[in-house]
């Protein structure tokens, strides 16, 4: 048992050296003076200065970001409420072709989403002339049908879990279905929501291919910048930008984290009291 446990902990451990040393040597060579990134030459910032001054790459970065945000709200608003519906709603007409198209974005291939969804504006643009060719909201469209699905299936997750008790003893009080939601449903699930916006933002911030088909001039996002660099091959200030990207991300995951299990300590606490003899 021992032995097992020794060996568990040795393969994990290699598990994840495998996986962030690629990271770790991102960050370490941004540092590096020489433009050969693989040839460690001395210490320096200047590639982050470098970054400053190369206006295609920023602008790319301030474009996805924005799409990115844009398509983590929407993401949420939408698949929040269907989520609600697959869970709460057992029987309805069409629930079974409402699912299905629900879960297909999870199964069909990224490529054949992208490709539909050009030749859906192509041929609206043919038929009423919108929209006027391809740019940001085409990518937005293109990204939120891509996420809504994994917001809907992590909030009806967290729903099927969650005590029915709660909601039926609100209505049973005169709560209107519209106040349940809102003052008890909605506190509940905040984790989910959370963690939807953050899985849907990723998604959004790193898509390749549907913004390939998507994008038109004037329209071009980070990931698409980075992939026509890399394939004339690498730039250090990728790396500066990937770095910044990183340690951005690293601090949002831990104050979320930090937020996460404030509040799971103070609603244990809350349990506790109220089970409490004294009370």
């Amino acid at each position: 048992m021992k032995q097992n446990r020794t060996l568990s902990k040795i393969f994990l451990t290699f598990t994840f050296l495998f996986l962030y040393i690629p990271i770790l040597s991102i960050v370490v060579y941004s540092f590096n003076e020489s433009k050969l990134v693989t040839v460690w030459s001395g210490f320096s910032f200047k590639w982050y200065a470098a970054l400053l001054d190369d206006t295609e790459l920023t602008q790319a970065a301030w474009l996805s970001l924005q799409i990115a945000t844009a398509t983590a709200f929407a993401s949420v608003f939408v698949g929040t409420w269907v989520g609600f519906v697959l869970a709460r709603y057992r029987r309805f007409s069409g629930k079974t072709l409402f699912t299905g198209m629900v879960n297909a974005p999870l199964v069909l291939p990224e490529v054949i989403q992208a490709m539909s969804l050009l030749l859906l504006f192509v041929a609206l643009q043919k038929w009423t002339g919108w929209p006027s060719g391809r740019g940001i909201f085409t990518i937005w469209v293109g990204h939120v049908m891509l996420c809504v699905s994994y917001v809907a299936i992590t909030v009806q997750s967290r729903l099927a879990g969650m005590n029915q008790a709660l909601t039926e003893a609100a209505q049973d009080l005169g709560a209107t279905p519209f106040k349940v939601f809102f003052d008890i449903t909605l506190p509940l699930i905040s984790q989910a929501l959370v963690s939807g916006w953050l899985l849907s933002f990723t998604i959004s911030l790193d898509n390749v291919v549907m913004s390939a088909f998507l994008s038109g001039p004037g329209s071009t996002v980070l990931p698409l910048v980075i992939f026509s660099r890399v394939r004339l091959g690498l730039n250090p200030e990728i790396h500066a930008m990937g770095t910044i990207f990183i340690v951005v991300v690293s601090i949002v995951v831990v104050i979320n984290n930090y937020f996460m299990q404030k509040r799971v300590r103070r609603r244990e606490l809350e349990i506790k009291q109220a089970l409490s003899p004294e009370q």
